[in-house]
């Protein structure tokens, strides 16, 4: 007897069992029936591959780096304020908030205010989506941040729902809310400064997705970062480390594709593109095994291609030795998103 059979057992003597409980107690028994329909209706792959996918795509459940916290983001990073924004009833997001290092003794024992006015200073300031897993206090993350702010940029952090501290449960649809939601707000508060949405590996499909919909509302953000993009998350999905050892199983990308269909999880970067006019740089390491360098060119081949202005696309190949994670130790990383942004923004 398989796992499936030993479950569909249990079910039916649940059921056998109700038809002697009261008549007061028949809509829990109706419910308890409904629920064991429905899960003998469908195969097990179909109980099982969905929430696996959902793991396995958003890892959110692996809150590394362990016992930081992420209230006080001073101990790890100077300058740097922590706060939260409601998106929607029970969904709300923690955020840093790193203002340029030329601020750093400005900012010293200023609260939460003091920042929120300085994104009004005229400094860029940068959306950081960040990819799968941990939280925004992961070390290359902050090293990230520390080169932004470095180079004069506001970095605003940002946990997706149900990443580091900040509630909700993630999915595409939602991932996409989080980023228009924190995306207008410092809109709302910069005045006529710049802000740029900059998207890692995961990021990059919440990035285009929140730029999709900005644009289809009239509002075209004013700069697009794609940091390590994929094409869209089903071909990233069957190149992920993980669940290559797989791909010669009979029937398992059939499957795969099934369980991301049902989660709903696209994050199709190469539609997305096509309907954006917003300045775009992507930015990929040559030596990527985790999202492989032929996606980004693959992407920026369709966004060129798509783009009526062909000089709001850019894209530069990092050399080897940053791998997926680390373009932030590239001295060239800086001056490449400068001198991209200041063009753009001239």
């Amino acid at each position: 007897m398989d796992a499936r059979d030993c479950a569909a057992a249990w079910w039916e003597m649940v059921a056998r069992n109700l038809r002697s409980i009261p008549r007061s107690c028949s809509t829990l028994g109706r419910k308890i029936a409904a629920l064991y329909n429905s899960f003998t209706s469908k195969p097990l792959k179909e109980h099982i591959f969905p929430p696996l996918m959902n793991m396995l795509i958003f890892f959110n459940f692996f809150k590394a780096p362990f016992l930081v916290d992420l209230k006080r983001p001073e101990l790890k990073i100077a300058h740097t304020v922590n706060f939260y924004i409601r998106v929607e009833p029970g969904v709300i997001l923690g955020i840093w908030h790193t203002v340029p290092s030329c601020r750093g003794e400005d900012a010293k024992g200023k609260d939460r205010c003091w920042y929120e006015a300085a994104l009004h200073d005229g400094n860029p300031i940068i959306v950081y989506l960040h990819g799968s897993a941990e939280h925004r206090a992961a070390p290359h993350r902050l090293k990230l941040v520390k080169v932004l702010s470095d180079g004069g940029f506001h970095v605003l952090s940002v946990d997706y729902r149900g990443f580091g501290d900040s509630t909700g449960k993630p999915t595409e649809e939602g991932l996409t809310a989080d980023a228009i939601c924190v995306y207008e707000w410092t809109k709302a508060r910069c005045g006529t400064t710049p802000v740029c949405l900059w998207g890692h590996s995961l990021g990059t499909g919440v990035a285009t997705n929140a730029a999709k919909v900005l644009e289809e509302k009239g509002f075209p953000v004013d700069a697009i970062i794609l940091e390590a993009p994929f094409t869209n998350i089903w071909v990233a999905s069957i190149n992920y480390p993980l669940l290559k050892i797989y791909r010669k199983l009979p029937g398992f990308l059939r499957t795969l594709m099934d369980a991301l269909r049902k989660d709903k999880i696209v994050f199709p970067n190469d539609e997305n593109v096509k309907s954006l006019s917003s300045p775009l740089l992507i930015i990929h390491g040559e030596d990527d095994n985790t999202v492989p360098l032929e996606f980004g060119k693959k992407l920026y081949e369709i966004a060129h291609n798509a783009y009526r202005n062909k000089e709001r696309v850019k894209m530069v190949i990092f050399p080897p030795g940053f791998q997926h994670n680390l373009l932030c130790k590239s001295p060239m990383l800086l001056k490449t998103v400068r001198d991209f942004l200041s063009k753009q923004w001239a």
